[in-house]
């Protein structure tokens, strides 16, 4: 029932009938208006369109759908282009996590998200996994609410505490190795029966369900392999999880920027302009005023960045310890499909060991079956040489029929002794 409302919830709402038709009709007049026969409002920049993000707070945990584009998305998060691409749903990207200065990219199989130190955008989709991480994070979310007692720079005193972008970090990998998990306890469950039953039956069909499962089979490991690769990557680089430290940062670039004194105004020039209106040269700040601010900040953001690199080095230890929990997981996961793979390849060796001998069984009754082939035949060489059209005087004699067959038998019996015992001394036929 809560998947249910959560689903019908970040649905983005259906517009009505008569809007759509309004909107449809002075589309269609601007068409006209400026360039008749080309759909000029349906030609936009490639990768600039809207997409369907959920949204979840940090303070919260209330989810919402939002529409950003690509830029945006880049500017409100910090993050070049190329990282926005890894959590494009059309792209087939493998496993990443990145830290960057003010977010963690995250592309664990089906979550796809930017996690900041504020919230966590995630790409929109209804898949169950999906689904289960914003429930799960908001669940985290409104039971740290109740039990988080603020000390230094609103850090919980509590010794289990996470940070907000670490929570929502060991979320994501707790969907992503609950998947592959599930994944290959189905494939082991789905596999062994029909396994067991190749032993016993070899046919066609019972060998191409077996290819299939071993398909199945390399690209889950392949998955597992890389997830697994991602993070030990990141526990042996110190430097990538110190990054990572999202709330600290946002800490004292906050006290840096309290701690600075207020920069003098220039009185003379005019009155002040927001800072959130569009800069024209009109109503832009003056230059010296521009030039301090900007070389204000940026020293500031420089400073805070070597002091959160040297702090964050001596206390990586707890987003280590969560890693290396992860990290045993789905290294489980990996041994149950290695152990898998090995019972498929001795499957495999079993059933070629039955097929060499099957056909190593045809092989010697066929040396049998010619063997006494030979020995027939020496019966028709007798019986072509004495069918003749000559007089033999062996003719008259009154057993000599008998004699003639009894040492044709003879010499056939002597000859197929010759080869058995030929056989058995070249190892071709058992013992």
């Amino acid at each position: 029932m809560a998947a249910a409302e959560l689903k019908e919830g970040l649905l983005p709402p259906i517009p009505s009938t008569s809007s759509s038709y309004s909107t449809s009709a002075n589309v269609s007049s601007s068409r006209r208006l400026f360039f008749p026969g080309m759909d000029v409002i349906g030609l936009k920049k490639r990768g600039q369109g809207l997409r369907s993000w959920i949204r979840v707070d940090a303070r919260t945990g209330i989810s919402q759908s939002i529409e950003l584009d690509k830029f945006a998305i880049m500017r409100r998060c910090d993050l070049p282009a190329r990282d926005i691409r890894l959590l494009d749903p059309l792209f087939l990207y493998p496993s990443t996590i990145l830290g960057r200065e003010r977010a963690i990219v995250v592309n664990l199989e089906q979550i796809r998200c930017i996690i900041t130190a504020d919230e966590v955008l995630l790409v929109n989709s209804l898949d169950p996994y999906v689904l289960q991480y914003v429930e799960e994070l908001g669940r985290r979310i409104a039971a740290n609410k109740g039990q988080d007692t603020v000390s230094f720079g609103g850090r919980a005193a509590l010794p289990d505490y996470l940070p907000f972008e670490f929570g929502a970090l060991e979320a994501a990998l707790e969907t992503a190795c609950t998947s592959l998990d599930s994944q290959a306890e189905d494939l082991q469950v789905e596999s062994y029966p029909f396994l067991d039953q190749l032993t016993s039956t070899i046919s066609t069909k019972n060998l191409e369900l077996v290819r299939r499962l071993k398909s199945r089979l390399v690209a889950l490991t392949r998955r597992v392999q890389k997830v697994r690769d991602e993070i030990q990557q990141l526990m042996d680089d110190d430097g990538d999880m110190a990054e990572m430290y999202l709330t600290e940062k946002k800490i004292r670039m906050e006290s840096s920027f309290n701690d600075d004194q207020p920069l003098p105004v220039d009185n003379s020039v005019g009155p002040i302009v927001s800072c959130s209106a569009p800069v024209t040269p009109v109503c832009s700040p003056p230059k010296p005023r521009k030039l301090d601010k900007t070389m204000s900040l940026a020293w500031s953001k420089q400073s805070i960045s070597s002091r959160s690199s040297e702090s964050s080095a001596e206390t990586i230890d707890e987003l280590e310890m969560l890693l290396e929990a992860y990290f045993v997981v789905i290294d489980d996961t990996l041994n149950k499909l290695t152990s898998l793979k090995e019972y498929i390849d001795d499957t495999e060796d079993f059933i070629n060991i039955q097929l060499d001998s099957v056909q190593n069984q045809l092989i010697q009754f066929e040396l049998r079956l010619t063997t006494v082939t030979f020995i027939t035949a020496i019966f028709g060489v007798v019986a072509g040489i004495f069918g003749m059209n000559f007089e033999v005087p062996l003719f008259e004699e009154p057993f000599a029929f008998l004699w003639v067959l009894a040492t044709t038998g003879a010499c056939g019996l002597l000859i197929f002794l010759g080869f058995f015992c030929y056989f058995r001394y070249r190892r071709l036929m058992p013992m």
